[in-house]
């Protein structure tokens, strides 16, 4: 009967039952928010519509007042639709940060809510479905991937099956899968919650969370999960945020703790570079022989370390002696690895309390004035990225941000851009950073009046610039580290490319935003 907005990110549609040729009644209605944070649906009792800012959308499926013949949902597919006489569809696209409601004449597009989504007019209703082999044996050849088989079970059941497969400790892949049928027969017999996920109100087919209330009806369940995500204070909203973006830290040290604790273990199962140098040049009287006998790239060798044979990978057009120089080189960077390892198990450690502390000193606070004093007080803001950091400058979008303790690190994109930070964005009191002797991006520290740039601000940055580096997958990298002012670029150079007059140069472990 009618679809109309009165909200940039809402639609309201109006069914009614028909009686006669002439009179309605028994309206129906359903109000859609699309937003990138947020899409779903709710089914008021009724709608009062505004005289003024109120638009009228879908005219050309709406004025001829079709009637619905069916709703459906779609395979392996977020979304829904409502199909009307004459060949006619509106679809719910619940697509992530994408959400969007279309019109299809069809197969083909004909009207869409946000215009903005342009790629949306492609889209083929027919290709909507997606069949999926969800068969024990197409789980068997995902490697036991169920994210492959069912890819709309979204964070909530995953988070579920994550959560069953570790209570029941080391699983084959037959006792997955009947967890995983078991989970289905759930979800198409379910009952609705309104939980507290990670911080956040979320509306699940599983009891997960913190559960809130649970629903036997679906519209029921939807109404309450719209109002009250929609109802949050901005005291509710920001103190999730702060705790989800605790959580998140807290799981990425954790991560990084493990893989150092990896990397040091595998140093410690393998011969080290200096005992490789040590057995090759025990063994020189043997190399000719040896060598005659097979590839020179690879020579079979007696480890005194572990009596029994070793097997080392040498450069062919380098003498044994050289090779060995070489080992010994790589031993030196072993050594400062390790040190670096352990130091940033200690610092990761360090954060891993002092987050918990956070975490627990931010869940009872009650008053939102209370809650950003805490934000402030304890610098919980230390690093965003540029979607979290709210600043609208030019070069925002330009060149990645991070955020480290106020100070803005600027990120180059390829090599044209490199030189845009590095000549036009960058003044001669900023610092600026390389990986060494490879292709990479420029990174840029800003400079602060009256500040000097932190010894940790400074590594971020650095980890930074080794990761937007060739050097990424190396296990260590230098980096050069400069003032701005110490940085040209001649006439004639290729772009990207610039001259360092002095530099300094630090190790440390490439890692990304």
């Amino acid at each position: 009967m009618e679809c109309f907005s009165q909200d940039r990110d809402e639609v309201v549609l109006v069914f009614a039952q028909a009686k006669g040729k002439v009179n309605y009644y028994k309206p129906f209605y359903i109000k859609a928010t699309l937003r990138p944070d947020f899409s779903g649906m709710l089914f008021p009792e009724t709608v009062q519509r505004a005289r003024n800012n109120s638009i009228d959308l879908f005219q050309s499926v709406v004025a001829e007042e079709r009637a619905v013949t069916n709703v459906r949902s779609f395979l392996n597919e977020r979304c829904l639709a409502i199909q009307l006489e004459g060949n006619f569809s509106i679809v719910f696209k619940f697509f992530g940060n994408r959400p969007n409601m279309l019109a299809f004449e069809g197969n083909v597009v004909i009207d869409m809510f946000n215009q903005q989504l342009a790629t949306d007019r492609e889209l083929l209703l027919a290709a909507f479905d997606r069949p999926i082999d969800q068969s024990f044996e197409a789980f068997e050849q995902a490697g036991f991937d169920h994210r492959k088989l069912f890819p709309t079970f979204g964070k909530v059941v995953n988070e579920w099956l994550e959560e069953q497969f570790s209570r029941a400790g080391n699983l084959n892949g037959e006792a997955k899968w009947a967890i995983i049928q078991d989970v289905l027969r759930q979800l198409e017999h379910p009952r609705y919650y309104l939980t507290r996920l990670n911080h956040k109100l979320t509306l699940s087919l599983l009891p997960l969370g913190n559960i809130i209330q649970e629903f036997d009806e679906p519209i029921e369940a939807a109404n309450r999960f719209y109002t009250s995500f929609n109802g949050r204070s901005v005291f509710e909203h920001e103190k999730a945020t702060w705790l989800r973006l605790l959580e998140k830290r807290r799981k990425r040290a954790q991560a990084l703790i493990e893989a150092s604790m990896q990397r040091l273990i595998m140093r410690e199962e393998g011969a080290s570079h200096e005992e490789m140098g040590h057995i090759l040049m025990a063994n020189l009287h043997d190399i000719p022989q040896i060598a005659g006998a097979q590839s020179p790239e690879r020579l079979t060798l007696y480890d005194f370390y572990r009596d029994q044979p070793i097997t080392l990978k040498l450069k062919p057009d380098l003498s044994p002696q050289k090779n060995a120089e070489n080992f010994y080189r790589k031993a030196k960077n072993e050594k400062v690895e390790e040190q670096y390892l352990n130091d940033q198990i200690t610092t990761r450690e360090a954060e891993l309390l002092r987050i918990d502390r956070q975490k627990n000193e931010l869940e009872p606070i009650e008053t939102l004035k209370e809650l950003r004093r805490y934000v402030k007080q304890n610098n919980i803001r230390t690093e965003q990225s540029d979607s979290y950091a709210g600043s609208n400058s030019h070069s925002d979008q330009l060149f990645k941000e991070v955020i480290v303790d106020t100070f803005r690190i600027l990120i180059g994109r390829n090599a044209k851009n490199n030189d845009l930070l590095t000549q036009k964005y960058a003044y001669k009191d900023d610092l600026w950073l390389h990986a060494r002797d490879v292709s990479g991006s420029h990174v840029l520290v800003k400079y602060q009046a009256g500040k000097t740039f932190p010894k940790h601000v400074i590594e971020r940055a650095a980890e930074l610039a080794a990761w937007y580096s060739k050097r990424r997958t190396d296990s260590l990298c230098p980096v050069i580290v400069t003032p701005k002012k110490f940085v040209r670029k001649p006439k004639g150079l290729a772009e990207g490319q610039v001259i360092i007059d002095k530099e300094d140069v630090v190790l440390v472990v490439p890692r990304g935003e």
